[in-house]
């Protein structure tokens, strides 16, 4: 068996050694191993996920072996979880894995007690009050939940968890953590040594940017009360004024002063994002807060106190033009101040742990160096429970996308999915699953979706007469294509949520088959 650095070293490069191991320790449970349950999971599988367990009470049939990959000829007839589970198991020897034979609608009524074992629950093809009722059960438990489906040529993936903090959030784009415009004191006691006006032409196209831009920013700031550029015009006499101390045209760190410009203009301080974190009710902590918000009351401490307005120091610092002399006393000094910060908040941490009545060392250094370091960047999302969006009535949003041209058809796929399940309720089945009158059957969805939009305030309404027609048409058929697609969703958010890195998805995303859109509703 290969050792696990070299079987996961693309997705180390993602997620780290933490990620994988928080992945290694995850438990899954999956209820329904269809087509779009073991794509789920065999993402997750080949991802290197501790344990799963599978609940599914349903045979292997014929028509299986044109959606499900993991299910062939010599299977038809015997139990799907148990087939799912040994191809799985295939794929990586080092996941264990475990089936339950039974309907998951029946084994949530009967075993709610079952899910708090597990990390987190995936739960594919659920109808809407099987929805309702496993969401309950997994927020008493506190186990986070993902659910997916895929119909026809349209799914959805919604996360339900009642609230997820994330710390390293690994946004595309952020501002780099210079202090540019707000440069602590041995900061700007360095950059005061070195003359921008120095007549040696080496050291003068050796400066480093950051350098360049503090000391420009003070004097303007010198001239300009105190204030730096703002406005569209001052921003570019700002940017004149770095050209002119240019003394060659092929002085490349002034052109890097000139680009990185915007740098001084954002504001001083945290963001106001940052401020609602801070400020959230949850940062009063006790004896129960999680180590996120323990954190978070010592950040909060930190920059009413030692930082100044200002979270603490990143430390790192970009590639720049730059003599190694120069550049390496500027990367010491960046990381001297991240790691004085770092001690201060540590002093914060162990005394507020103290006085809640927990361990002070509770808290790993490696965990606290990695909230500094992140700081700027942290996450808190909240997320709706099902029965409340379902159980609602006059929702403004969902009002806001049916009156929307580009959200039409994303919206009435989720008023459609959520018909089909009165449908089958009443019907015994799903409309147009089986050989029969398909008008009659468009007709009874017809009447069905008016009879949701009359519950949830919006009487009268109704749907296209092709979208309708094209829900009958699916007749609940699970397409291997749309499946994959869902499930590559889905096992992509159970990763953000089980490592606790980058933001999960905060609204029910819908995919668009037909005109081949993902969407996200925010409801």
């Amino acid at each position: 068996m290969a050792e696990p650095k070299t079987k996961y070293d693309r997705q180390l490069r993602i997620w780290g050694e933490q990620g994988q191991e928080a992945l290694e320790k995850s438990s899954i449970c999956l209820l329904n191993c269809g087509p779009t349950g073991s794509e789920t999971l065999k993402n997750l599988v080949l991802g290197g996920i501790g344990s799963i367990t599978v609940v599914d009470g349903s045979k292997v049939e014929l028509g299986d072996l044109g959606n499900n990959f993991l299910v062939d000829e010599s299977s038809v007839g015997q139990s799907k979880a148990k087939t799912v589970c040994a191809f799985l198991q295939e794929l990586n020897d080092a996941v264990k894995a475990k089936f339950i034979e039974e309907y998951p609608q029946k084994f949530i009524e009967s075993n709610s007690s079952f899910f708090s074992q597990f990390t987190l629950v995936v739960a594919t093809q659920l109808v809407e009050s099987s929805m309702v009722k496993l969401d309950k059960i997994c927020r008493d438990a506190n186990v986070m939940l993902i659910f997916a489906r895929s119909y026809g040529l349209t799914g959805f993936v919604r996360i339900s968890v009642k609230e997820h903090a994330v710390i390293e959030s690994k946004p595309d784009h952020f501002l780099d953590d210079l202090r540019l415009n707000n440069p602590w004191p041995e900061l700007r006691r360095f950059s005061d040594s070195i003359d921008l006006g120095t007549a040696d032409p080496v050291v003068h196209k050796h400066t480093p940017y950051v350098i360049i831009l503090i000391k420009i920013a003070e004097e303007w700031a010198n001239t300009h009360d105190g204030n730096l550029p703002s406005t569209r015009d001052e921003k570019k006499v700002f940017k004149d004024l770095i050209k002119a101390k240019m003394i060659a045209s092929d002085e490349d760190n002034y052109k890097e002063a000139i680009e990185a410009s915007f740098k001084v203009f954002s504001p001083r301080g945290i963001s106001p994002s940052m401020h609602q974190i801070i400020n959230d009710s949850c940062a009063e902590v006790n004896s129960n807060s999680s180590d996120f918000w323990v954190l978070v009351a010592a950040l909060k401490e930190f920059i009413a106190n030692e930082g100044g307005g200002e979270a603490p120091l990143e430390g790192a610092i970009p590639d720049m033009t730059s003599s190694t002399e120069v550049y390496v006393n500027l990367q010491k000094l960046y990381q001297a101040k991240a790691e004085t910060d770092f001690l201060v908040m540590e002093k914060h941490v162990r005394k507020i742990l103290k006085k809640i009545g927990r361990d002070p060392l509770s808290i790993s250094k490696a965990t606290l160096k990695s909230f500094c370091k992140n700081a700027r960047k942290l996450k808190v999302c909240r997320y709706r429970s099902t029965e409340d969006e379902f159980h609602s009535t006059v929702q403004l949003e969902l009002q806001k996308y049916l009156t929307d041209e580009d959200y039409c058809i994303a919206v009435g796929f989720y008023i459609l999915l959520r018909a089909v399940d009165r449908f089958a309720a009443n019907y015994n089945s799903f409309p147009g699953q089986f050989d029969g009158e398909m008008d009659e059957e468009i007709s009874r969805l017809k009447t069905t979706v008016v009879a949701l939009f009359n519950d949830l305030g919006y009487n009268g309404s109704t749907l296209t007469e092709d979208l309708i027609n094209e829900m009958c048409r699916y007749g609940g058929a699970e397409l291997h294509a749309v499946a994959a697609f869902i499930g590559g969703i889905a096992s992509q958010e159970v990763i953000k949520l089980i490592t606790r890195q980058f933001v999960p998805m905060s609204g029910t995303f819908i995919f668009n088959g037909i005109d081949h859109k993902s969407q996200l509703l925010l409801l």
